[in-house]
């Protein structure tokens, strides 16, 4: 049947679209293809058999086909326009927060002049071992304490037992907590410290505090 010169093409188009999907092909590629359709099937049309016409509802489904393949590809261009914008502000931002103090969820808290400090929020009151360990994970100090309910800071001073002074550096603090009826609950810490890098290369991009990295989300507070 005369229709079954429209059926390669449909197959062609198919592969092109599957193959521009895997390997980056324009959509360059995919018009070049409907014009290609487009005049094989006005050729059909003018040699057909009058006795024999083509179905005409196979080059419709084929147009059809042609049409939602043209709408994907310029979907997936305004897609990607919408990332690359996303992408910019996100970059634009991170760099914003740089030389910034900020407050983070974290346990590694920069100490420098003669101080560390970190938040510790416990659910209810009771009782806190606190360890401090240097960069190399050392435990440099330790000490017990009551906890209040709620949002409390805790400075260590950098020194060590004995009175020794550490030196700058960061520092991370591990806390173990029992409440009055002795049982274990969780103390979550936080640390406020200046923003050192931002890191576009990542996605999303990476703010260094402390030597450590968090993502945008992470900041609570800006000061």
């Amino acid at each position: 049947m005369a229709t079954s010169g429209i059926i390669p093409t449909t197959s062609s188009t198919t592969a092109n679209s599957s193959t521009a999907s895997t390997t980056g092909i324009d959509a360059n590629t995919i018009a070049g293809n409907f014009t290609t359709f487009l005049s094989l099937l006005t050729t059909q049309l003018q040699n057909q058999d009058p006795l024999s016409p083509m179905d005409t509802n196979q080059f419709t489904q084929q147009l059809v086909a042609f049409a939602q393949v043209e709408q994907q590809l310029k979907s997936n261009d305004q897609l990607g326009t919408l990332v690359s914008l996303q992408q910019t502000a996100q970059n634009t931002a991170a760099l914003e927060f740089v030389g910034k103090n900020v407050a983070v969820a974290g346990a590694n808290a920069p100490l420098s002049g003669g101080g560390a400090t970190w938040n510790l929020s416990a659910p209810k009151p009771g009782t806190a071992t606190i360890n401090i360990a240097n960069s190399a994970g050392q435990n440099v100090y330790s000490t017990t304490q009551p906890l209040n309910s709620g949002s409390q800071p805790f400075t260590w001073n950098g020194q060590d037992g004995s009175g020794a002074q550490w030196p700058d550096g960061n520092y991370t603090i591990t806390v173990t907590a029992q409440d009055a009826n002795g049982l274990a609950m969780t103390v979550p810490t936080g640390i406020e410290a200046a923003v050192d890098s931002a890191d576009l290369t990542q996605s999303p991009p990476v703010l260094s505090i402390a030597g450590q990295n968090y993502t945008l989300d992470k900041v609570q507070r800006v000061f």
